[in-house]
């Protein structure tokens, strides 16, 4: 059993108290509520114990610390612990558009390590793809393509598919596939999120040129299919938000029911549009990195699904100009909505509880009694110093 005691940052606030667990959270108990005005900076109580977090969910991650999602099961150990070090105890490897078989072969590598990680848990924690080592939960893959639109390819290679029924399935007979991104107004769109909904796959819309009227109605179908409908890093890649043509971002921020992520790296996002965004979506906006393989490494060029990529001044970009994903870590991106105005729970929460909701998770997300101990422990300016992943700690 250990027992963690500090600032905890709970759903609704932020209290003192501690936290004790092994596996799962068997107690959490509250000694005070932090005054909010205690701190005029607004970073919290400083000089007071350590923040206590739950573990963030990454949930559009292509790669960091050298690998990528694309490199196989290799590369998904290489980013997953990276990220682990920055907080991140569940991930979802995220695909690029690539020749189909390359992509198929991605999935085949997260499959992989999920499976090695299963090994581990029935094991004991040894495996020959992870001998002893601490990770993220591997949940399964976000396919960012090929399902998408060629007008709308960001920093995705040239290599769509439209999504007929039988690359739907090659797809889905792989497991591991969580989270979708898919155009809406590409043709078979709507078969294919029928048949993801009833695989119990997210649906989430982007990298789309659609008119609002085609998001909603896709949405729509989603919802009604007993489907969890999101939006792939809002604002980003998709038709923006008009005063007469509102576009896939008026889709998005007009839905209450689904949920968006946001890469709030202050490149791809202006502060002011994350606090619309959150004004608008606030129990359902959650952050995401979208990080590419030379986050996390001093690595000036680089690539993104074969194409190159030079980072400077904290961006990745094509050699057009494109952001192509993104050097962030979320406890980076929760220290940036805290700066943006947010109280240090308020940010938490975007990065931990709304991604598990989105993901339909119950045992982990927040500091609750019985979910898996997932904890991160920050110190007075929110940068991690310790680690838990289902009570295991980082060393």
């Amino acid at each position: 059993m250990t027992r963690l005691a500090g600032t905890l940052l709970l759903e609704r606030g932020a209290v003192t108290g501690f936290v004790e667990f092994d596996e799962r959270i068997t107690n959490v108990e509250i000694s005070g509520v932090l005054d909010a005005d205690a701190d005029a900076d607004g970073a919290g109580a400083r000089g007071r114990a350590p923040y206590l977090a739950p573990g963030f969910i990454d949930v559009h991650v292509h790669g960091g610390g050298g690998g990528d999602t694309m490199d196989g099961p290799d590369g998904v150990l290489a980013l997953a612990a990276f990220h682990l070090m920055r907080g991140t105890t569940t991930i979802l490897p995220t695909t690029m558009t690539n020749p189909f078989d390359a992509v198929l072969r991605a999935l085949d590598g997260v499959r992989q390590v999920m499976a090695e990680q299963a090994a581990a848990e029935a094991g004991g924690g040894a495996t020959a793809v992870a001998p002893g080592r601490v990770l993220p939960d591997v949940l399964g893959a976000h396919l960012e393509g090929p399902f998408i639109s060629p007008h709308k390819l960001g920093a995705q290679p040239p290599f769509t598919q439209l999504p007929t029924a039988e690359l739907v399935d090659e797809v889905l007979s792989r497991g591991v596939v969580r989270l979708v991104t898919l155009a809406p107004e590409v043709e078979h769109a709507a078969q294919a999120a029928g048949a993801f909904v009833r695989a119990g796959v997210r649906v989430s819309l982007g990298h789309s040129v659609a008119s609002y009227e085609q998001a909603t109605a896709l949405t729509a179908a989603v919802t009604a299919a007993g489907g969890q409908a999101g939006f792939t890093h809002l604002y980003n890649a998709m038709s923006q938000l008009g005063s007469r043509e509102p576009g896939v971002v008026g889709a998005a921020l007009s839905n209450r029911l689904a949920y968006a992520e946001l890469i709030f790296d202050l490149h791809h996002v202006h502060p002011a549009s994350f606090l619309a965004a959150l004004a608008a979506k606030r129990d359902r906006l959650l952050l995401v990195t979208d990080a590419i393989r030379a986050t996390g490494t001093d690595q000036s060029e680089t690539e993104l699904g074969g194409l190159p990529v030079t980072v400077e001044a904290g961006a990745a970009r094509l050699p057009d100009g494109t952001l192509a994903g993104s050097v962030l870590t979320l406890d980076q991106a929760v220290r940036n909505a805290v700066a943006a105005g947010l109280e240090p729970h308020e940010a938490v929460k975007l990065a931990a509880t709304v991604p598990a909701a989105y993901l339909g998770l119950t045992d982990r997300g927040s500091l609750v009694v019985g979910r898996r101990a997932d904890i991160v422990v920050l110190d007075d300016d929110l940068r991690v110093t310790d680690v838990y992943v289902a009570g295991r700690r980082l060393a």
